[in-house]
């Protein structure tokens, strides 16, 4: 015999809601049926508990009851979790505690969600092995359309309901568990991940000013998930490092911003983004040249000072799982750094989040040349290499320039040419497919130097180094 309250339309198992402010507002509705024909003036309940202890998050209220045996209700739900909502059918002359019985949803909670969108290390690929367990609190829109517990690999096509981003392997390890793990722990509430990601995705396929296929996709799975959504992580870049594609990668990538913040209504919608590592192979057609690499990674970093709440993490000292894929290990700094910047820019915490970069480039004299770096804690270090060997290039109308010596003052690298710079020069750094050394890092956050190219050297004007 079937009877009590029945929910046909609520929260999933395991679905995590965006809070706005602390609070979710959950609708939920069903029908009822009675246990017998003398039941009379029944009535739904609904309330919701904390799983682990069972204490009243929202204490039981009534639902609204409509024609046709239906009912409806609304709450706001604090965050949190995971939590358990139950139901149940209470006739007029029953306590609440003995009402007949009523459906549940299980593992649900109130936190904040992260799309996560890109191309091959987005999705995921290190294919070792490493401890970085699911974790209660951490949960995933899987591609099958229901929630889940979040587990490698986050981007499982089994039962997919979304083709376009079925990929064409089985990815691995990738670094948003481990992200989300560290995000719930300083936060004290669940992360929800909404996978969009696909490997050897292109920019257009992302900008609906171009294909745009995994963009509306990527919609498709936000309004799934209630709509709305607490930023962006975005790992993309390998796959429009053609020549005939690179030099529009910024613009493009703005572009798929902005339409993004005004699809979700959300101006201020951030993005973290992370810079292109290395590619070890030899040259293959679609990857053959430093410049396209050296122009997705400018773009990249550029993206942060065009774009207001884009930011960028530098992964050029990661290790890698083959020729071009970060590896389990390489993962799991990468969600590190994604945290700290995730927790820095739109949390406002305490933590040294932004790598070193390029400010300018300053001709002391003919051959004196003084890089300046902001986001520098402590000093720059640079593992004390030898002039030849530091990852900086130094190019003018004559050609490359050979460093007869540098030193390190704090945030400024100090650089002595073997001879005289001539005007309309550039510097480069870390900029080839591979790059051949270690990029310098501050002594105190240890992180990376980001990669940068085309640094117009300004002439004319002393340096206060």
């Amino acid at each position: 015999m079937s009877f009590g309250a029945f929910i046909e339309n609520g929260p999933e198992n395991w679905q995590i809601f965006q809070q706005v402010d602390g609070w979710a507002r959950i609708e939920l509705s069903g029908k009822y049926v009675e246990f017998n024909d003398t039941d009379k003036n029944l009535h739904v309940y609904v309330r919701v508990v904390n799983e682990s202890s069972s204490d009243s998050v929202v204490p039981w209220m009534p639902a609204r009851m409509l024609d046709g045996k239906k009912w409806f209700c609304e709450m706001n739900v604090p965050t949190g979790g995971p939590y358990r909502l139950e139901s149940c059918l209470k006739p007029e002359d029953i306590r609440i505690e003995q009402a007949y019985r009523g459906d549940m949803i299980h593992h649900f909670g109130v936190g904040d969600l992260f799309v996560i969108a890109g191309q091959s290390n987005s999705a995921g690929y290190g294919k070792d092995s490493i401890y970085d367990p699911p974790e209660l609190g951490i949960h995933v829109l899987k591609n099958n359309g229901h929630w889940d517990l979040a587990s490698h690999p986050l981007n499982d096509t089994t039962d997919t309901v979304h083709p376009i981003n079925m990929e064409g392997i089985n990815p691995g390890h990738s670094p948003y568990l481990h992200f989300a793990k560290l995000l719930k722990r300083e936060l004290g509430y669940p992360i929800g991940l909404l996978q969009a990601s696909l490997g050897g995705s292109n920019l257009s396929q992302w900008n609906p000013e171009e294909d745009g296929s995994l963009y509306f996709n990527m919609l498709e799975i936000i309004n799934a998930a209630g709509g709305k959504v607490k930023g962006i992580l975005w790992y993309q870049g390998c796959s429009d490092v053609l020549l005939e594609l690179c030099d529009t990668y910024l613009d493009r990538f703005k572009a798929f911003v902005q339409h993004l913040r005004s699809d979700l209504n959300d101006s201020k919608l951030p993005v973290f983004t992370v810079q292109l590592n290395r590619f070890v192979a030899d040259p293959v057609p679609w990857a053959n040249t430093d410049r396209g690499w050296a122009t997705i990674r400018n773009a990249q970093r550029l993206a942060t000072k065009e774009i207001a709440g884009v930011y960028v993490v530098p992964t050029l000292n990661i290790t890698l799982s083959d020729n071009i894929h970060n590896n389990a290990a390489g993962n799991l700094v990468i969600g590190e750094r994604l945290t700290k910047s995730v927790l820095s820019h739109l949390y406002g915490k305490n933590y040294h989040a932004d790598a070193p970069d390029i400010v300018d480039a300053r001709a002391y004299n003919e051959t004196k040349l003084v890089l300046t770096f902001s986001n520098v804690k402590g000093s720059l270090y640079a593992f004390d290499l030898p002039p030849e060997k530091l990852p900086i290039t130094v190019e003018d109308s004559k050609g490359e320039l050979d460093m007869e010596d540098y030193t390190i003052v704090g945030n400024k690298i100090i650089i002595e040419l073997k001879r005289s710079l001539e005007k309309e020069a550039i510097v480069h750094g870390c900029h080839e497919i591979n790059p051949t050394m270690t990029p310098p890092i501050d002594s105190e956050g240890h992180l990376p130097m980001l990669s940068f190219s085309n640094v117009r050297v300004i002439f004319g004007e002393k340096s206060k180094a």
